[in-house]
This record gives C-alpha cells, sequence and structure tokens, in this order.
C-alpha cells in the first residue's frame, strides 16, 4: 500500500572512525537500499525518518561525521529518470521499501 506522504531521501554520508561508519550503514540498512558504498535511498513516511536522523545522531560524532540527507520528493512523484549510473549500477527496490 502507497501512502501519500512517503518520501524519496537519498542518504550519503562521510564518517572516518570504522566503528562509526559501521553502526551508521547498519542503521540505514534497516530503512533502505545501498546504492553506494557510502550512500543509501530511504523511501520513508515523515515520522521513521525523524526517528533515522534520531537514529544517526546518537551514533555519530558531530565534531568529525557528516551525514547529508537529500529529499528527492514524493514517492509518488520519483520516477526512473531521477536515478541513473554511468557504469556498475545497484537496484533499489521497487516501489521502495515502504515504512510507514
Amino acid at each position: 500500500m502507497m501512502r501519500d506522504d512517503v518520501r524519496r531521501v537519498l542518504v550519503a554520508y562521510d564518517v572516518p572512525s570504522d566503528k562509526r561508519r559501521g553502526r551508521v550503514a547498519k542503521i540505514l540498512l534497516k530503512y533502505g537500499d545501498r546504492i553506494q558504498y557510502s550512500v543509501f535511498v530511504v523511501d520513508s513516511a515523515p515520522a521513521k525518518l525523524m526517528r533515522l536522523r534520531e537514529e544517526l545522531s546518537a551514533a555519530v560524532d558531530p565534531d568529525e561525521d557528516s551525514i547529508l540527507l537529500c529529499d528527492v520528493g514524493p514517492l509518488a512523484s520519483v520516477d526512473a529518470k531521477r536515478f541513473t549510473y554511468v557504469g556498475l549500477t545497484r537496484t533499489i527496490t521497487p516501489e521502495g521499501p515502504l515504512i510507514a
């Protein structure tokens, strides 16, 4: 079932500590698909995105780590043309992993 408020968010991180980087990746794997080593696509309702931000905030050192969350738009309006690749591609879960 598709919800109107579900957004697609591109998440990229730069975390120098192996331990914290592993924690960040593990959190993101619960929410979305890894499309590059440190880049994920997350499809989620706003409340779950807030929970994701809280989990990520607790896992990083704000003085050393950086996480970018880029709202691509409502999932209903995101089509295949929004994401293109040069070289090896990664599969994004069809219709997004709906976390409501």
